[in-house]
C-alpha cells in the first residue's frame, strides 16, 4: 500500500466514484435533457480492464471505498462482471451501487453476489403519475427492483429523493413512513447546477433542506446520528425507530470541508470536483502503455488539482457537464 492520497487542504482521499456509462433509461428533468443524445462514443469508454487498473491504482494508494455510478450503470452490459472483479482488488473494502432500479429486478442477485453491499437508489416520487412527470420512467418497475434488492439481502438501502419546491416537497413526510415500513435509510438531496438542467432546476424548484429539515421537526424527534459509507449526508436518527436520515446539502451548507472523493467519467476523465472544471484525463495515458507506477505518480499529481470547494452558490460559476458525465 502507498502512504495514502492527500490533497493540498489536508484532505485524505478514501472514496472513488466510478462512472461505467453517461446513459440511462430514464429522463429526470433536473439531470438530463429528454431528447439528449450527446453521449460519449462506446470506443471512448475506458473497457473493464481499464477501470480495473485505474481501481487497482487508486487501491494502492490507500484509496478503500468504491462506487459505481453513471448515468445509469446497469444501463452497462456485464456490470456484475466488472463488480467481481472489482470487489476482489486488494485495499477494496467497500463496494457500492448508484441506481435508479429500473433494471435492478434482473440484476440485484448478480450484484450482490459479486460483492456489491450497498445501495443507493434514486426515488424522488411515490405517486406514479408524478414519478412519471419527473423522470418519464414507471414507478411500478422501479418498485419491483427496490422490493428484489431487498429481498437479496442488501443493507443498507439508502433512498435518495431531490426535493423540490412544488414539485414533491408535499411527499417528504410519506418518504419517511415508506422507508420506515421498509427499514431503508433515507437521504434528501437539494437540487444541483449540474448543465443547464440543473441550473433551470435550481433557479425554478430549489428548496432549502433546512427548512425540510424544521418540518420533519414537527412530526418527529430528530436525533444526531453517524453513518457508514464515506458520503456527505448529515445524519439524523428517528427517535428509537432506528431509521435514519441523511441531508446532502451542496447549497444551503456545503460539505467540501471533509470531502473525501473523486470522481472517474466513463471516459477516463478524472473529476477532482463535483462544482468544479479541474480534471485530468487518464484514457490516452492507459491506451498510450502508461505503468502501473507511472499510473499512481499521475493520480498523487493530479490531486493537486482538487479545489477547495465547489462554488455552486456563485452564479458566475457554471458547470457545463451534466451530472451523467461526470458519474453521480
Amino acid at each position: 500500500m502507498g502512504n495514502g492520497l492527500v490533497d493540498p487542504f489536508g484532505r485524505e482521499i478514501s472514496y472513488l466514484r466510478v462512472s461505467v456509462t453517461d446513459r440511462c433509461d430514464l429522463r429526470c428533468f433536473y439531470c438530463m435533457p429528454e431528447h439528449f443524445n450527446d453521449y460519449t462514443v462506446p470506443d471512448h469508454w475506458l473497457s473493464f480492464e481499464e477501470i480495473e487498473r485505474v481501481t487497482a491504482a487508486f487501491a494502492a494508494l490507500g484509496v478503500s471505498r468504491l462506487r459505481l455510478t453513471g448515468g445509469e450503470p446497469l444501463v452497462r452490459k456485464g456490470l456484475p462482471e466488472l463488480a467481481t472483479r472489482l470487489a476482489a482488488l486488494p485495499g477494496i473494502t467497500d463496494l457500492s451501487l448508484s441506481t435508479n432500479a429500473n433494471r435492478l429486478a434482473h440484476e440485484a442477485v448478480a450484484l450482490k453476489q459479486a460483492g456489491v453491499s450497498r445501495l443507493n437508489i434514486s426515488l424522488d416520487s411515490l405517486q406514479p403519475k408524478r414519478f412519471q412527470l419527473i423522470t418519464k420512467g414507471k414507478l411500478d418497475k422501479v418498485m419491483t427492483g427496490l422490493m428484489a434488492a431487498k429481498a437479496a439481502g442488501f443493507a443498507p438501502i439508502k433512498i435518495n429523493m431531490v426535493v423540490m419546491q412544488g414539485i414533491n416537497d408535499d411527499e417528504v413526510l410519506d418518504m419517511v413512513e415508506f422507508c420506515l415500513e421498509h427499514r431503508f435509510t433515507l437521504r434528501f438531496i437539494e437540487t444541483m447546477p449540474m448543465g443547464e438542467t440543473g441550473r433551470n432546476a435550481r433557479d425554478s424548484y430549489y428548496l432549502s433542506l433546512q427548512t425540510v429539515k424544521a418540518r420533519l421537526a414537527e412530526h418527529y424527534n430528530l436525533l444526531p446520528s453517524i453513518m457508514e459509507g464515506g458520503g456527505p449526508a448529515q445524519y439524523y436518527t428517528i427517535g428509537d425507530t432506528g431509521l435514519k436520515i441523511g441531508f446532502i446539502t451542496p447549497i444551503s451548507q456545503h460539505f467540501c470541508a471533509t470531502c473525501n472523493r473523486v470522481r472517474l467519467g466513463v471516459d477516463g476523465t478524472l473529476y477532482l470536483c463535483l462544482g468544479q472544471e479541474h480534471s485530468v484525463a487518464l484514457r490516452p495515458l492507459l491506451r498510450a502503455g502508461i505503468s502501473d507506477v507511472a499510473l499512481q505518480g499521475v493520480i498523487r499529481k493530479a490531486l493537486w488539482l482538487k479545489p477547495l470547494e465547489h462554488n455552486f452558490n456563485q452564479t458566475q460559476t457554471q458547470v457545463l457537464r451534466f451530472m451523467s458525465m461526470t458519474g453521480g
